[in-house]
C-alpha cells in the first residue's frame, strides 16, 4: 500500500537526519544542523502525501500509531547495523508492546 510505503521511505530520511550524525561526534554542531534539515526535507516530502492519501482509509490515530511502529522498526535496523548497538531483549518486548497497540488501535468499534 501506498502509504505504508511512503512511511517507511519517509522513516529512513528521517532517522537518517536525527540520529546520523552520532557517528561523527567530532563534526561541528552548526554543520550537522545543517546536513540534517537538508535529509528531513525529502522526509516531509515523503511523509504528508502518506498522510495525505492514507486519511481516511485510515483515521488519525492510526495513522500516528502505525507511523510509531514503523519509526521503531526502521531506527532498530539503524541501531543495529550503522551504530552497531545490540538489540535487547527488552528493546524487542518494547516493540512487541508497541505492535499491540498498533493491534489495537486497529480494532474495529460497531
Amino acid at each position: 500500500m501506498l502509504t505504508i510505503a511512503l512511511l517507511f521511505a519517509s522513516n529512513v530520511f528521517m532517522t537518517l537526519a536525527w540520529y546520523g550524525h552520532l557517528k561523527h561526534r567530532s563534526t561541528d554542531l552548526w554543520r550537522v544542523i545543517l546536513v540534517s534539515w537538508l535529509i528531513a526535507l525529502p522526509e516531509y516530502c515523503l511523509q504528508v502525501p502518506a498522510n495525505r492519501f492514507g486519511y481516511g482509509r485510515f483515521t488519525a490515530y492510526q495513522l500516528k500509531i502505525l507511523q510509531e511502529a514503523i519509526t521503531l522498526s526502521v531506527f532498530m535496523v539503524f541501531a543495529a547495523i550503522y551504530l552497531n548497538e545490540q538489540v535487547k531483549w527488552n528493546h524487542l518486548a518494547a516493540f512487541a508492546a508497541l505492535l499491540a497497540a498498533v493491534a489495537l488501535a486497529f480494532v474495529r468499534h460497531q
